[in-house]
């Protein structure tokens, strides 16, 4: 019969390559079997970081879309574009042309903020946001300039809807103007 112990093992175990990759492969299949724990089960879902229990929501209407990191007065004093608010998320509710300047006011319904913002402009133009008290919040008013290219706009201010506040345009020629608000349609 033919000698076996020829191909086995030599008594000192298996050869250094394929003792580490026989490690590798287990310590992969054990952070797969944790991974898989975590995910199905939820683990660790109630912490931020190991920092704390992480705070409910507010309401249910406090759950916000994807990218959006703000809302009412959260976002006042914040970049709209950096806080998900702008893009998609915001329509044009007032304009007006100051010069050869088009200024219009920016609102997000799912943000709760409106914001000014300036195009066709000049670096060192500026342009402004202003809100009106409104119920419990106060009038605020936020600034901004047009540092390169031709388009700027101010930080937020929280607003409950798209006619309480107006953006009004400093232009360097001097020329000056603000919004009107647009009027919903009739329906």
């Amino acid at each position: 019969p033919p000698d076996y112990r020829a191909n086995a093992i030599p008594a000192g175990g298996p050869a250094p390559r394929r003792r580490a990759a026989l490690f590798v492969t287990g310590v992969v299949g054990a952070l797969l079997v944790v991974a898989a724990v975590v995910l199905l089960l939820g683990v660790g879902s109630g912490t931020d970081n190991g920092s704390g229990p992480v705070a409910p929501p507010a309401s249910p209407s406090a759950v916000l879309p994807a990218g959006v990191k703000c809302t009412g007065a959260e976002c006042g004093g914040k970049d709209p574009e950096a806080m998900g608010c702008g893009g998609g998320r915001a329509t044009t509710a007032g304009s007006a042309t100051v010069g050869t300047s088009y200024v219009e006011v920016r609102y997000s319904q799912v943000c709760g903020a409106a914001w000014a913002r300036i195009t066709q402009a000049v670096p060192g133009d500026a342009v402004r946001i202003d809100a009106a008290a409104d119920g419990g919040a106060p009038a605020r008013t936020e600034s901004g300039k047009v540092v390169r290219d031709a388009d700027g706009y101010t930080p937020m201010v929280p607003v409950s809807g798209p006619g309480k506040a107006k953006a009004c345009a400093t232009l360097t020629t001097g020329a000056k103007g603000c919004t009107t608000p647009r009027t919903p349609p009739a329906g």
